[in-house]
């Protein structure tokens, strides 16, 4: 039985090779084996090549692929692999190329030999891959981790930082209350108190970076608010800059905390004031934009959907690669010694990026910067306006409060103004002493002050157990982060304030909750 033949496949000819060689995508360089001070001679170079370096064949052939590399040190690895042939194995590293004409390109590139068959190297194979978009995808990742992180750090900070401040105004309101309007130390502790209002500002803009701002969102017309703004911004930029105002037709709703949006609003146009010279342009724009779903390929890409964009840009200095990568981390800036906290950008990042939005940033040195406000559009209509700042009250309370807060200077201060009002008060630092008190208490309590989220929440379910035993008792939270209500506890029971809270708020809720009907 005569067993089949098996011809061998015809080698690829010579035409095939040079249409493949041609044909490919990353730029392919061959050379003459021996190397030389600055690399092996190049003997080929396929079109991608020729493309990426912005080079002519006639260019290339016959130099030494050394004149491609940005960095002399590149060719240390390469001349180790050359010593090591015929036995080298293909290697790869990155580095920059270095295109015609100056400019860089991130690369990676491969070593190869090609031998013929008896093994000898007749040729070297430098491979080079375009590797830009991998470098921008992968540094645009870590800065979005590293201001994660930073994030996380600031609104930690910020907390310790919220029951410092709250002791700070609340002896000062104490004080002032006291002394009367009369006394000699008013002008002081005036100033002690403008302080401590400045420096909670600065807390909430840690707060809003690390995206633990106590936000109140309600649906508004972006519109609506730089036209309300657009006398005060004309002042602010000053007679010898001009404002540009490009507001798109049946621009959407969104659904933010009005004040920090505003807030986002003002340090954008503010910022491009401050870059720009007395003959300066400032524009600002609003339209609407769809987010398609294939646009949303990388993890720090927007969401697709439907999003109004607010856009500021200026004719100013403009910015560098290296200012834009750390533009949004606290306490950067770029002005001058006592022009600048280095928190209003970062409070832009954290409003933005808490409000499920987006924020890009387009900049050159000597052409201006655009900053892009992107918001998720609502179909929702517009919410109305409240809600008033009080001033400090006269409660007279005698019902009994406990507070239950670790923090031994802001547990005095809230036991010091709430018994100077006429409560009955028990301070106790851990839900385990409020344990103990409570059966000190025989008559119970009809108030608690604590932070739900204490102790693993162990503070929410002695509220909630209060509120079953003794039918009714109030709850005011002061959590160390923003929370919705406790479970279990009737709505018009309970009552949230985020430090730093003002005293007389704090007095004015304590009323209001204990005169909620039953």
């Amino acid at each position: 039985m005569n067993e089949p033949s098996h011809s061998a496949s015809p080698a690829p000819g010579a035409d095939v090779l040079k249409r493949v060689f041609n044909g490919m995508t990353e730029g392919v360089a061959l050379a003459a084996p021996d190397f030389g001070p600055q690399g092996w001679t190049i003997q080929h170079a396929n079109p991608a090549l020729l493309k990426m370096s912005a080079y002519s064949i006639d260019e290339l052939l016959g130099q030494p692929h050394g004149m491609l590399h940005a960095e002399p040190k590149d060719l240390g690895p390469m001349r180790l692999w050359h010593e090591e042939l015929p036995a080298g194995e293909p290697i790869t590293q990155e580095t920059y190329l270095k295109r015609k004409g100056g400019r860089l390109v991130y690369v990676a590139w491969t070593l190869n030999a090609l031998r013929d068959d008896a093994g000898n190297v007749t040729q070297v194979m430098i491979t080079y891959r375009d590797m830009t978009a991998n470098r921008q995808l992968r540094e645009a990742l870590v800065h979005s981790q590293r201001l994660d992180a930073v994030g996380r750090l600031a609104g930690g900070v910020a907390h310790d930082f919220n029951n410092l401040i709250s002791v700070i105004n609340g002896y000062t309101e104490i004080l002032h209350h006291k002394l009367g309007e009369d006394s000699d130390t008013q002008r002081e502790l005036h100033e002690i108190h403008q302080a401590g209002h400045r420096a909670a500002t600065l807390v909430r803009q840690l707060l809003a970076f690390g995206r633990r701002q106590s936000m109140d969102p309600r649906v508004i017309e972006p519109n609506r608010l730089v036209r309300e703004h657009i006398d005060i911004l004309s002042r602010l930029l000053g007679e010898h800059r001009s404002l540009e105002i490009d507001l798109g037709e049946d621009t959407g709703n969104v659904h933010v905390d009005p004040t920090q949006l505003q807030q986002v609003f003002l340090n954008l146009v503010l910022n491009a004031r401050d870059a720009t010279k007395e003959s300066g342009r400032i524009g600002v724009s609003t339209r609407n934009v769809s987010v398609p779903v294939h646009r949303n390929r990388r993890a720090e890409d927007m969401k697709p959907g439907e999003y109004v964009l607010l856009s500021v840009s200026d004719n100013g200095v403009g910015m560098d690669e290296a200012t834009r990568k750390t533009l949004f981390e606290p306490f950067f800036t770029t002005k001058t010694e006592g022009k600048g906290t280095g928190l209003g950008l970062a409070l832009v990042y954290g409003v933005v990026k808490q409000s499920g939005g987006h924020i890009q940033v387009t900049s050159e040195p000597n052409k201006g910067s655009t900053f892009e406000v992107f918001l998720p559009r609502s179909s929702e209509p517009v919410d109305p306006v409240s809600g008033k700042l009080a001033s400090l009250p006269v409660t007279n309370g005698q019902e009994t409060v406990m507070i239950i807060e670790p923090d031994t200077v802001v547990r005095k201060m809230l036991e010091g103004i709430l018994s100077a009002d006429g409560y009955e008060v028990h301070g106790c630092a851990s839900c385990s002493s409020a344990e103990i008190e409570l059966k000190k208490t025989p008559g119970g309590i009809h108030l608690l002050i604590a932070d739900p989220l204490a102790e693993n929440g162990e503070t929410a379910v002695l509220a909630r157990r209060l509120n079953r035993a003794q039918k009714g008792v109030r709850l005011l939270s002061i959590p160390s982060v923003p929370t919705g209500p406790v479970t279990g506890i009737a709505a018009a029971h309970q009552i949230t304030l985020q430090k730093p809270f003002a005293l007389s708020t704090l007095l004015y809720e304590v009323r209001s909750l204990l005169d909620a009907k039953p």
